[in-house]
């Protein structure tokens, strides 16, 4: 039995938390032109009054949250950010209807990075660097933060970490999970801290360089120019948004053993970050020989663009430096596989995550093991370790899930009258939070021109997809409404 008023006890501290964090856009525009500093001091408000209104409204009476009512808060966590986030936008003069703001902010939260702009560069600073902010805050996972500072929700935080940030299913990093939440963010401060400084060393402006390293880290690909980093013309800036992007693709326990614990061998020992840089590697490798041998690229400009729109889209940041619409075929393929598979496990990327990806093939040779030797036994090992059969039971489920929605999704598409090419492309950029497809939403394109119906199902994909499936779907079925 789901407790209501404990529920909304919790989620109304969130909201007044989550309206905490608009005084920041509000300061930005107090301090330069002011410019849409009403529309941020109208959406503070609405959201610190509802949040108000909740919080002294319920009463929560001592109980920790159930498993149950962690999952339906994670759910509830990322609806309400969207929702409460997007009143900036719905207060502005930039967004034709609601549904256009919604779609903004959850594909901001969600660090998808889809736009329904055509032109970025008409917003005010202001909104500009509430877009990126949000990049920032999704990426960590807005979930995280609040069982770092709502210590009232207790044990049951562990069922509300878990439901939104797949790397702490397996390994803490310190024995209290709300201890753990605040070291990965003080390391998620300090790379974005260290991206900001250089991009601004690189040739960026000050408020440039913060926006895109809100976006980099994010792994979200707001930028402030309609071009993204096409617009900057500068290889300089191209190199540096490359590292940050990898580095923001790394599991954040790796991250932990890399800067805090000083463990650099240990990181590049991981089976997962090996394989992640060999793609990395691979993929950029190959579409590079292709723009090179039979484009007309230069050498370093075609392994430049190659390893850029490579690691964008591994990484499902979704920054753009070259229209890879009109690449051959085989590059367009690669780039759309790439969707798919995403970064590590525990990173703020989006995709299947390689981890899982890797696992699901040893799975496969295992099951040719078993054609070959019927009574063999056979283990599934990564990492050096034996993967229980509840895990491996759990991915595949993941998996089919996974083809559920995007199938019924790409139909939805479909019957909306949208081509297969960008009901595929579109689908795969939101569900795995990329930003960029193909078709009608390439990386030169934007989501503006799909109908509203179209707008509503990829915002369901983009949430979906950041909570991977689970937590979501689950709250659909009549069971987890039985008592």
């Amino acid at each position: 039995m789901i407790h209501w008023s404990a529920l909304g006890h919790v989620f109304g501290l969130f909201l007044l938390a989550f309206s905490a964090t608009m005084g920041f856009p509000i300061i930005f525009s107090a301090l330069t032109d002011k410019a849409d500093l009403g529309a941020m001091a109208l959406s503070l408000a609405c959201t610190a009054l509802c949040g108000a209104s909740l919080w002294f409204g319920c009463r929560r009476n001592g109980r920790e949250l159930t498993q149950r009512e962690g999952l339906l808060l994670a759910v509830m966590t990322w609806v309400g950010a969207s929702l409460f986030g997007s009143l900036p936008f719905v207060f502005s003069p930039y967004f034709g209807s609601f549904t256009d703001a919604f779609f903004e902010s959850v594909s901001g939260f969600t660090t998808t990075g889809a736009t329904i702009l055509d032109d970025v560069e008409v917003l005010s600073n202001t909104i500009q660097l509430w877009r990126c902010f949000s990049h920032w805050l999704g990426g960590m996972g807005i979930v995280v933060l609040v069982v770092a500072i709502l210590p009232l929700i207790g044990h049951g935080g562990m069922h509300l970490y878990r439901a939104e940030f797949s790397g702490a299913k397996s390994e803490k990093l310190t024995p209290r999970i709300a201890e753990t939440a605040k070291a990965l963010w003080k390391i998620y401060f300090a790379l974005t801290l260290a991206e900001y400084a250089v991009l601004w060393f690189a040739g960026m402006s000050h408020f440039e360089a913060i926006t895109h390293a809100f976006s980099t880290m994010g792994t979200g690909g707001f930028s402030t120019r309609t071009a993204s980093i096409a617009g900057f013309k500068s290889p300089l800036i191209e190199y540096v948004i490359i590292f940050f992007m990898i580095l923001a693709g790394i599991s954040l326990l790796q991250q932990y053993r890399l800067w805090v614990e000083r463990r650099p061998a240990s990181v590049f020992r991981d089976f997962e970050v090996r394989l992640y840089l060999m793609i990395i590697a691979g993929a950029a490798g190959i579409i590079g020989g292709v723009l090179y041998f039979g484009g007309n690229y230069e050498l370093e400009p075609a392994f430049r663009g190659a390893l850029f729109q490579v690691v964008s889209i591994t990484t499902t940041t979704g920054f753009v430096t070259e229209n890879f619409e009109v690449w051959r075929p085989l590059p367009q393929l690669i780039i759309l596989a790439l969707m798919f598979v995403g970064g590590c496990t525990g990173s703020t990327a989006g995709g299947m995550k390689i981890g899982r990806l890797a696992l699901l093939g040893r799975v496969v040779d295992r099951e040719f093991k078993r054609m070959v030797e019927r009574h063999g036994v056979f283990a599934v090992r990564v990492g050096g370790g034996v993967v229980p059969e509840p895990a491996i039971q759990s991915l595949l489920n993941l998996i089919y899930l996974a083809f559920v929605v995007n199938f019924a999704s790409c139909l939805a598409l479909s019957a909306l009258g949208i081509d297969v090419l960008t009901s595929i492309s579109a689908v795969a950029a939101s569900m795995f939070n990329v930003g960029p497809g193909l078709g009608g939403v390439g990386p030169l394109e934007n989501y503006e021109s799909l109908p509203t119906l179209a707008k509503w199902v990829l915002s369901f994909d983009m949430i979906a997809g950041r909570l991977e499936f689970y937590t979501v779907l689950v709250i659909l079925t009549p069971w987890f409404w039985r008592k």
